[in-house]
């Protein structure tokens, strides 16, 4: 199948993007790596009149570090950050969970922007950045707003970002050197989508830990209470904290979830 007949509009700053997003005339649809967006259009899954593409926005990739933060474009590929950006300031947390989504051709393409606004359960940095406490800016008629990266996604393929916005950048607190991190995924097989997610950061200096339950059938299920994660090293620890956190998960998820928290806790606790 073929997708429907659309028209392309180029935008050369977020401004722009932002106003092309108002036309009442057609059904525009933003448009990032395209990686997920060109198999809906094939399928038509996705039927838009307008695609406004972001691609040629400057300024709207690549990352800006701080002594405490750092701040990347939405238009970053995944690529981009498996090479290292953004390493130094969360202790390689970013390019490891980079380089475990999809193919390296997918990744050269695939942008941190586009996976968060298509909002798929089983994708990657949904579950990761929540784990990291991102703060995510989006840009729309009435200026900049802020939303927490854990409550970005509303619901499968669901996320909070208006028609006429535009997620414009990614923030990350700084990790110290005293935090540790954790991400493990079951797939199938190497590229696939994960069926069961768990992502956990411990920084100690900063006061943060956090564990990540993803791979769901909707948004993650974000924990972030003291002392977490210490328990974990235990199976039944893991199995009263799964029966709490997610009850009802059918016995296969439970499974690979508690298998997964089994790796988490000692990833935490071995890593220099």
């Amino acid at each position: 199948m073929k997708a429907a007949a659309y028209r392309i509009a180029r935008a050369g700053s977020l401004d722009e993007a932002v106003r092309q997003l108002q036309d009442a005339d057609d059904y525009p649809k933003v448009v990032a790596g395209g990686q997920s967006l060109g198999a809906m259009l094939n399928l038509r899954l996705a039927q838009p009149d307008r695609l406004v593409d972001l691609d040629g926005i400057a300024g709207l990739a690549g990352a800006q570090e701080t002594a405490d933060e750092l701040v990347l474009g939405a238009m970053t590929t995944h690529a981009a950050i498996e090479d290292g950006l953004g390493a130094a300031a969360t202790a390689g947390f970013l390019p490891h969970v980079a380089r475990g989504i999809a193919y390296r051709a997918v990744r050269n393409r695939g942008t941190m922007g586009g996976s968060l606004c298509h909002a798929d359960p089983a994708a990657d940095w949904v579950s990761a950045l929540a784990a990291a406490g991102a703060q995510l800016v989006l840009q729309g008629p009435q200026g900049r707003r802020t939303v927490a990266a854990e409550s970005f996604m509303r619901s499968a393929f669901e996320a909070d970002v208006q028609p006429d916005e535009v997620l414009a950048q990614v923030r990350i607190a700084r990790f110290s050197a005293s935090a540790r991190w954790s991400y493990r995924k079951f797939c199938r097989k190497t590229g696939e989508f994960a069926l069961a997610i768990a992502a956990a950061v411990r920084d100690p200096a900063r006061g943060v830990e956090r564990l990540v339950l993803g791979g769901l059938d909707g948004p993650p299920r974000v924990l972030d209470e003291p002392g977490l994660l210490a328990p974990l090293a235990g199976a039944s620890a893991r199995a009263a904290l799964l029966a709490r956190a997610l009850p009802g998960l059918d016995e296969l998820r439970a499974a690979l979830q508690a298998d997964l928290l089994g790796q988490v806790a000692a990833d935490i606790g071995a890593r220099p």
